[in-house]
């Protein structure tokens, strides 16, 4: 049923015209790349803040921070969607995609964690010591997803 979908995918309009297109193609590249740059920056940002200086400042870190990272998965979505139309049956059983998918999950599981436990401190500014562990797990969440991303072309 999944190779189904990939293949339904590749054989769409869009990815017919991501195919034929050079300059969407490019542009969708562009942008996805802009997406993971906001994203992993905007993240990296904040959980560094937490993981260096125990969450100290943390909420106005985040006010910036985090419509950043949004900003970015929201460019990903759909330019991801029209990259991976291009050559949907190859790239969708690619391990390094599969990879990337897992540690997407991981960071964004973890941000939901991450507010539904902490919000509350993060906004009086008293973040509690454990919130350095869900600051870890998503900076290295992000980053692996960006490295599985960019192996993507390699495997």
């Amino acid at each position: 049923m999944y190779l189904d979908m990939l293949a339904a995918l590749e054989a769409s309009w869009l990815g017919h015209v991501g195919r034929h297109s050079a300059w969407l193609y490019t542009t969708a590249n562009l942008l996805h790349v802009l997406g993971a740059a906001f994203v992993v920056g905007g993240i990296a940002v904040f959980d560094l803040k937490v993981l260096a200086e125990h969450g100290k400042n943390a909420q106005q870190v985040s006010r910036y921070a985090i419509p950043l990272a949004a900003t970015g998965l929201a460019l990903q979505i759909p330019t991801g969607i029209l990259l991976l139309a291009v050559e949907a049956r190859a790239l969708g059983i690619n391990p390094a995609f599969y990879a990337k998918l897992v540690f997407i999950a991981v960071g964004l599981i973890n941000v939901v964690l991450f507010h539904a436990r902490f919000n509350g401190a993060l906004r009086a500014g008293r973040l509690p010591p454990e919130a350095r562990a869900y600051a870890f797990v998503s900076l290295i969440a992000w980053i692996a997803a960006l490295l599985a991303g960019r192996m993507i072309a390699y495997l």
